[in-house]
């Protein structure tokens, strides 16, 4: 498989209430001369994370060790900018599983969903309360159930469904990438060639 597939993540969330997160913010340019998916997660918000003397800053959420867990909250419109892949492979490589936000740019969701991150897109209210809970409680757990498209406070039970595309799902259930989802229905594609007249 391309990576772990996806049902239910029950996990702690690191928030990020900043909105337009573009993806020279997730990933700057300097480091996307790798061309494999691995070790992308040590640079991640790298100019966020560290100063020009590669120390961390105090002030910076992922250096706050009261906030951890496998689900980033990020405000709204998150991952504009550029359609670099690397953006992704840095919040996977991260540990990040699923990334929650009230709206996303298009290309950065679909190259989360092509290699195992589920983004979550809620209303700007179920945002707002996630972000307030998580700051009022930072061992709050989120519930992501993608089998039944649901995020769910856990501590509260506020919930809210969200949508995703029908091939991406059954891909992150399964933890397909395009190409495995193809190898899998090799045999329905060899009769169809088989059995279709030219």
């Amino acid at each position: 498989m391309a990576y772990d597939s996806f049902h239910i993540l029950k996990s702690t969330a690191v928030p990020l209430p900043i909105e337009n997160v573009d993806t020279d913010q997730i990933i700057p340019a300097r480091f996307l001369k790798a061309t494999e998916r691995k070790g992308f997660g040590d640079n991640l918000f790298r100019d966020w994370r560290y100063d020009q003397e590669d120390s961390p800053k105090e002030d910076f959420v992922l250096n706050n060790p009261i906030y951890r867990g496998k689900i980033l909250v990020g405000g709204h419109n998150f991952g504009s900018g550029s359609s670099r892949e690397h953006a992704a492979w840095a919040v996977y490589d991260y540990g990040f599983r699923c990334v929650v936000s009230s709206f996303f740019a298009d290309i950065f969701k679909n190259n989360c969903l092509n290699i195992g991150v589920l983004p979550v897109q809620v209303s700007a209210e179920f945002l707002n309360t996630i972000f307030e809970t998580i700051t009022h409680n930072p061992k709050t757990e989120l519930i992501v159930d993608l089998p039944q498209q649901k995020i769910q406070i856990n501590s509260t039970g506020a919930s809210e469904n969200f949508e995703i595309n029908a091939y991406k799902k059954e891909n992150m259930l399964n933890g397909y990438d395009d190409i495995d989802y193809l190898n899998n229905i090799k045999s329905e594609i060899q009769d169809f060639a088989e059995n279709t007249p030219l």
